[in-house]
């Protein structure tokens, strides 16, 4: 339903004073906790009646913040804005996605224990370590850990925690008292529930939107961050390294296409089974240099390079040039398939990776791609 600023909805006018709530404590937090108000401030906002004031979850891959603004403006201000922080480090954690292979209810528990003794102002009933006997500091797995130890859990598969009768003998059951202890703790100051809704998102995919999110307000806030979270920051904020070994194994699988061949094995899309398919023709053609250098004259990293140059040749039908070098190139082999070298090439003297690169340009047919299997020490071309 479209909203018209001019004539609104009745429902709608009733809810804008209340909305007010939670743009005040959002200011709130831009003016106390900047880094937290622009972070917010990059939510998607869903507008609810729940039995909880706010929650939040990352939903197709957007992390998305849930407000019942009724029972939101029931809180101090100095409580809305703890729960606000609540929420944003549930986020910064990823607890909607991370716990995806532990029971619920626990999960649920050990997650605000991991933040909670973190944030000041928090309603009188959020949970905290001491309650547990456990020191505050620890990761959600490790409370985890502790938490299955005080309780008995029912089905993997349940939400419940376990109630075991007396047995046969007349002895109280393992569980009856101690299973009373995650139910006690069972009420939570916000809506954990909604993380089901993350379980469509791939973690992967959730982590580059928190990073996005992340780096959007560092740079708003110019370094001003909270000192219990500067570490978390600091981790979002490094770049992950590149999978470097599934990016070739995808370039390898998808690359050279040089034709197609006519098969009765694959139907035709257009005519089906009168007329018989086609198959993709691709046959790599690459060039793959090994460093020789002095630097990669250790055993392990040349074993290393050698499994990488047999992987390389095993992955599908392809043509290789080997090209051995160090500030020139030694060695010239070609192979086809996995007729993997055999013998061990010494070389030695310092690395210059640019003569490879012109031995790559003088090619023809030119390579479909120049993998350099090397330890990085060494002059390259600035561009290829």
């Amino acid at each position: 339903m479209s909203f018209d600023a001019a004539n609104p909805p009745r429902a709608n006018l009733q809810l804008l004073p209340q909305r007010r709530v939670l743009e005040n404590a959002i200011v709130r937090l831009l003016k106390n906790k900047p880094f937290y108000g622009h972070l917010l401030l990059s939510f998607r906002r869903q507008y609810v009646e729940s039995k909880y004031p706010v929650g939040v979850t990352i939903a197709n891959g957007t992390p998305t913040l849930i407000v019942d603004v009724q029972k939101l403006s029931r809180h101090q201000p100095t409580e809305q804005t703890a729960m606000l922080e609540h929420v944003i480090k549930h986020i910064l954690h990823l607890h909607p996605v991370r716990g995806r292979k532990h029971n619920h209810q626990v999960w649920n528990l050990a997650a605000d224990l991991a933040i909670n003794p973190t944030i000041a102002g928090l309603p009188g009933t959020a949970h905290q370590p001491e309650q547990f006997g456990l020191e505050p500091g620890l990761a959600a797995e490790q409370y985890v850990r502790h938490l299955k130890s005080h309780v008995e859990l029912g089905t993997l598969e349940g939400a419940g925690a376990g109630d075991r009768t007396r047995d046969n003998c007349g002895q109280l059951g393992r569980g009856s008292e101690q299973a009373s202890t995650l139910s006690n703790h069972s009420d939570f100051i916000d809506d954990h529930a909604s993380w089901s809704l993350a379980d469509g998102t791939p973690e992967r995919l959730a982590e580059q939107a928190v990073r996005d999110m992340v780096q959007q307000a560092h740079s708003k806030v110019q370094g001003d961050l909270p000192e219990d979270i500067r570490d978390t920051i600091k981790e979002w904020l490094t770049e992950p390294p590149i999978p470097w070994r599934h990016v070739l194994q995808q370039f390898i699988g998808t690359a050279g296409r040089i034709g197609r061949n006519r098969t009765w094995l694959r139907h035709h899309r257009r005519f089906q089974t009168t007329t018989p398919g086609c198959r993709k023709k691709r046959q790599l053609n690459l060039l793959v240099a090994i460093d020789v250098s002095e630097s990669t004259n250790q055993g392990p990293l040349r074993e290393a390079f050698a499994r990488e140059l047999l992987r390389i040749s095993q992955a599908r039908q392809s043509h290789i040039t080997v090209l051995y070098a160090h500030s020139r190139i030694r060695k010239i082999e070609r192979f086809s398939n996995s007729r993997a070298v055999s013998e061990v090439f010494h070389g030695g003297g310092f690395t210059d990776l640019r003569p490879v690169f012109d031995f790559a340009k003088e090619m023809n047919p030119k390579p479909t791609a120049v993998i350099y299997i090397t330890d990085g020490y060494g002059q390259a071309p600035e561009q290829m």
